[in-house]
């Protein structure tokens, strides 16, 4: 196993969803690298949110952005 690959596996990973009118609010979730949520984990409050948020892309938040958390 390659040095990068073991560190992709420790690497821990957020989508955030950035609020378009208040700087610094939003919404962020656990994902893998390629910013893909597992809804199964989530609470059923983080599903919802989760829903709200990629539903308003482009009206009350920007396009969503992965980072490494």
């Amino acid at each position: 196993m390659s040095s990068t690959h073991r560190h992709t596996q420790g690497t821990r990973f957020e989508i955030r969803y950035p609020s378009l009118f208040s700087e610094g609010r939003g919404y962020a979730f656990p994902c893998d690298k390629h910013g893909r949520v597992d809804m199964d984990r989530l609470s059923e409050a983080g599903r919802r949110n989760f829903l709200f948020a990629r539903a308003m892309v482009g009206r009350e938040f920007a396009t969503p952005v992965v980072h490494a958390a």
